[in-house]
């Protein structure tokens, strides 16, 4: 059975708090998650564990998410010399680029595809961290890649997703990712 690798993490500090988008890397993890076809089940993983969690990307026969090329594998870039990028990956977003002339969020796209809301944002997770709250950051971060997952898995199917225009119209754009 191929391992389909869905992932996602949170960071310690904004943007702003680094200096800026081109210093990603330098905003930390607090927490990643990520959801194994192969075992059936998610994995959670602090900033100490973030060894575990690079050596389960790089065994992945595919890691799925949304932005991770250029934000969540450069938040861990921090912590190693590997070459994330190397890893077989369906950033969705970047594939949603090539077809859209726009971005579109993943809240925008599981609220019209399957009628689902994110329960958070990430700044809302940067917040929890400095409070202490990492199980509140670990269930969203784990609700996040669960929608990951519930995209992919409709898009796969389907050859199709959804999102809600600025203007609040319903939108489709067709993919051609496979499982």
């Amino acid at each position: 059975m191929k391992n389909i690798l869905y992932f996602d993490l949170e960071t310690q500090k904004s943007a702003d708090e680094v200096g800026g988008w081109d210093k990603i890397r330098d905003m930390r993890m607090s927490v990643g998650v990520t959801y194994s076809t192969q075992r059936g089940e998610y994995r959670i993983y602090g900033e100490g564990e973030v060894d575990e969690l690079l050596r389960e990307l790089q065994r992945a026969d595919l890691v799925v998410g949304f932005n991770q090329v250029r934000f969540d594998y450069e938040v861990l870039h921090g912590y190693t010399v590997f070459d994330l990028t190397q890893i077989p990956s369906l950033d969705m977003l970047v594939e949603l680029q090539k077809t859209l002339p726009h971005r579109v969020s993943l809240d925008s796209i599981a609220t019209a595809t399957l009628g689902v809301e994110k329960t958070s944002e990430g700044l809302q997770a940067i917040r929890w961290y400095r409070e202490g709250k990492m199980l509140e950051i670990a269930e969203y971060c784990c609700f996040d890649v669960k929608i990951t997952r519930l995209v992919h898995e409709y898009g796969a199917q389907n050859r199709v997703l959804h999102y809600n225009n600025r203007f609040g119209k319903l939108q489709s754009v067709p993919v051609s990712w496979t499982l």
